[in-house]
């Protein structure tokens, strides 16, 4: 069961807290016996009633994994779960939305959750408010047994035997195993699924037969196809366009822009054109990067290669060229979501980020930045990393002004999911908004040639002249999810949208 801290948020600043961490518990084996033929058996045999469970989301939209695990669970007639997957993709909705009819799921936590599950938990039919948490957040969570993990099903491109494992051979190839790794370390009894055994020992191991307590054949544990694309495609949209070069702009001519900067993108084709535009700069100004981070592409494993970055430390890949890079390149570092962006740790990699861009469904006057439900108030999006990365040197938001009808510029975002204090700069396509506080960018760049400078107050005005102020939304008094900040504290609340 997921323990609730109910501290209200203060503030970014993190401290120096002491935490003593949780450790799983486990059987001691010396056999070879882990491999098993029956899911079925296996579901059976660790799954109970009250119990917390977990699934990474690395196969994205080509996952068979969790399907198959909870129509299992939901058909043993296993009930009052807690769901408890780094992620939760469209593929999963239908099983999901299933499992909380039948009782089988009434506790949720998550990074984020969109279409009709996301309606479905907005309408308020889960049994408790779900938790969202940010993937480092996730991690301390685990850490600190916050997030108690009794069962960890984890699908995997091959295994041997005894449970080593990786993400970078087989047909449904993902690269970093990144999220996958903590519940590898700290789950009670963790069930590998895969479609590929390989002769012992299996090397390198990501996961390792010390964590494993059985090994599943199953026919397929993915669909390369829905997984990762080949080839990564930057969008053609003027508007977009006009955005990243304005990114790239306000990147080259602030003060981080120098020999072994660091910096973080996104996998929208917004954040690509970014790597696109940033990749001519660093050419024409003969500077190279210490190191990129996040989630990977292949424009930026492109950049390795260059020589453009010298490390990129991985943990995820959002297409299969990233994920080859992984296999091929020893610089192109696995990293799990601790290292990666744990608050609670001795480093996180987020930590030593310079630069970092991120989009926003919201962004208000205050600079808060909503990136989980829509105008309406209904759940359509994922915490994902963008909490951790935003404690960089610089944090950018690259947004439209307004998507369709619906101003992106706010006076007050729907909900609070990264605080106005971590935002340094917002990037429109009429212009860049710069917080106040950061007295020291708007001397930078308050003079750039073709870089419109307004207050985000003047955004918002530009915003409302085009399609009006929203109409306030409805709800009732019912609490359908919490937004955890990335130390655990609670961010912001979601009411139950009234029909």
């Amino acid at each position: 069961m997921t323990q609730l801290n109910l501290k209200p948020f203060q503030t970014t600043e993190i401290g120096h807290p002491t935490i003593q961490r949780a450790a799983p518990k486990l059987v001691a084996t010396t056999g070879s016996d882990k491999l098993k033929d029956s899911l079925a058996e296996i579901v059976q045999a660790t799954v109970k009633d009250g119990m917390t469970i977990s699934f990474h989301h690395h196969f994205r939209n080509g996952d068979f994994v969790f399907n198959m695990v909870m129509r299992l669970i939901i058909d043993q007639g296993i009930k009052n779960l807690t769901l408890a997957p780094s992620s939760l993709t469209g593929i999963m909705n239908d099983l999901v939305i299933e499992a909380i009819e039948a009782g089988t799921v009434t506790n949720i936590t998550s990074s984020g959750m969109r279409g009709k599950l996301g309606e479905f938990v907005s309408a308020g039919h889960l049994a408790n408010p779900v938790i969202f948490r940010s993937h480092g957040g996730r991690a301390r969570a685990i850490e600190e047994g916050a997030i108690k993990i009794d069962v960890a099903f984890l699908g995997v491109p091959n295994a041997d035997r005894l449970g080593n494992a990786n993400g970078m051979n087989g047909d449904a190839v993902f690269g970093s195993l990144g999220y996958a790794l903590m519940d590898a370390q700290y789950a009670n009894k963790v069930v590998l699924l895969t479609d590929n055994i390989v002769p012992y020992p299996n090397t390198p191991a990501s996961i390792k037969q010390t964590q494993v307590d059985y090994v599943v054949k199953v026919d397929q544990v993915g669909d390369p196809d829905k997984i990762g694309s080949g080839a990564t495609r930057f969008t053609t949209d003027p508007k977009e366009l006009k955005i990243a070069k304005t990114v790239n702009e306000v990147i080259t001519k602030s003060p981080y822009f120098k020999e072994d900067f660091s910096f973080q993108t996104g996998s929208g084709g917004a954040a690509l054109a970014v790597t696109r535009y940033l990749r001519q700069a660093m050419l024409d100004h003969n500077i190279k990067a210490s190191f990129a981070l996040g989630g990977i592409t292949k424009p930026t494993t492109d950049l390795l290669k260059e020589g453009l970055v010298r490390k990129i430390m991985d943990v995820q890949d959002f297409d299969r060229g990233a994920a080859e890079s992984m296999h091929t390149n020893a610089n192109q570092q696995e990293i799990d979501a601790s290292w990666y962006a744990d608050p609670y740790n001795k480093g996180a990699m987020v930590d030593q980020l310079d630069v970092v861009i991120l989009s926003a469904l919201e962004i208000d006057t205050k600079f808060n930045v909503n990136v989980m439900s829509g105008s309406d108030g209904v759940i359509r999006g994922a915490i994902g990393g963008h909490q951790d990365a935003a404690t960089a040197k610089m944090t950018i938001i690259s947004a439209p002004l307004v998507r369709g009808r619906l101003a992106t510029v706010v006076p007050d975002v729907t909900t609070v999911v990264t605080p106005g204090d971590s935002i340094d700069v917002l990037v429109t396509e009429v212009g860049i908004a710069i917080n106040p506080k950061r007295q020291d960018l708007i001397a930078a760049l308050e003079n750039v040639p073709g870089i419109p400078v307004f207050t985000i107050e003047e955004l918002q005005q530009k915003a409302a002249a085009i399609v009006g102020n929203a109409q306030p939304i409805e709800y009732t008094d019912k609490t359908v999810a919490l937004i955890e900040y990335r130390d655990g504290t609670i961010i912001d609340a979601i009411k139950q949208v009234k029909d």
